[in-house]
């Protein structure tokens, strides 16, 4: 296992590196591109120009970052990540507190909802097929669609945000808790009824255990599709967090700064999916 796992870690470094090799290459061309000639442009022109990354009337490189570029930004980035020069230009580590904040309050209010319902829809059959109708025709719906419902009728970006968090979170935790807890053993359920175990000790000490690897499967992807909806919603409603950033950096014409909070959001992504992956192994029962 040590032997494999050493030589995937090397293998993606290879990866790593030849993507940096091809970064390197590609960009060499475009930081020596010549630069285009204003002459006949109106304002409006040259604005779109420079934001397809086009070097208009400058010698400035505005084309796509180049190593060096990036590797500045990243410094200049993690060197100082908690200031807070105002409303729209606030430190990396702040903006990420806010849409963490925010998928941390939707996915609490989410597993509060899901996870006791799915419980009880898991263990009774009448009940999974009077919600099943229900939960087949909202769990399609993107989370996003509900934002300008939610807009309208809460009447606050960030709280707005926390709603669309929980829309998106408690269908897969609803839905995998109801089949971890209506998946258990029948066995063990039998042993219980021989043993007279009540309902309530029942449900804690049996089916609880038995169905938390797919609880945890379900709080899985719950978390992995609300930090994926986060940085939509931001960049929708503005004010704070990665997503809104991102947008304020491309609006600012700062490719190497929209690179880096990408790069921040796909490691922050994983760190999560990874801290729930050891909570699943941690629950999950090896015969």
């Amino acid at each position: 296992m040590k032997s494999l796992n050493l030589k995937a870690g090397l293998v993606s470094l290879l990866i790593f590196l030849s993507i940096l090799g091809i970064w390197f290459l590609a960009t060499q061309s475009s930081s020596t591109a010549p630069v285009a000639s204003t002459a006949g442009m109106t304002a409006e022109q040259i604005e779109y120009q420079k934001m397809m990354g086009k070097d208009v009337g400058s010698s400035k490189t505005t084309g796509f970052p180049t190593l060096s570029q990036m590797g500045a930004a990243i410094w200049k980035q993690v060197s100082n990540p908690i200031y807070d020069n105002g409303p729209n230009d606030k430190g990396i580590l702040i903006q990420l507190s806010h849409s963490l904040a925010r998928v941390g309050l939707g996915f609490l209010l989410a597993m509060l909802v899901a996870i006791p319902l799915g419980f009880v829809i898991g263990m009774s059959p009448l009940l999974r097929r009077a919600f099943d109708p229900f939960i087949q025709v909202l769990k399609p719906i993107s989370p996003l669609a509900w934002m300008p419902l939610a807009l309208y009728t809460i009447k606050d970006s960030s709280i707005s945000g926390i709603f669309v968090i929980f829309i998106c979170s408690v269908w897969p935790m609803l839905i995998n808790t109801a089949f971890g807890v209506s998946a258990v053993k029948r066995e063990w359920l039998n042993v219980a009824a021989t043993l007279e175990v009540s309902p309530l000790r029942k449900a804690f000490l049996v089916i609880l255990p038995a169905a938390a690897p797919t609880i945890f499967t379900g709080m899985r992807i719950s978390m992995g599709i609300a930090w994926l909806v986060i940085v939509a919603a931001e960049m929708l409603v503005g004010g704070t967090g990665i997503g809104y950033f991102v947008w304020n950096e491309w609006n600012n014409l700062s490719l190497t700064n929209v690179i880096f909070a990408i790069l921040v959001i796909g490691i922050v992504g994983m760190m999560l999916d990874l801290a729930f992956a050891q909570l699943q192994k941690m629950v999950t029962y090896v015969e």
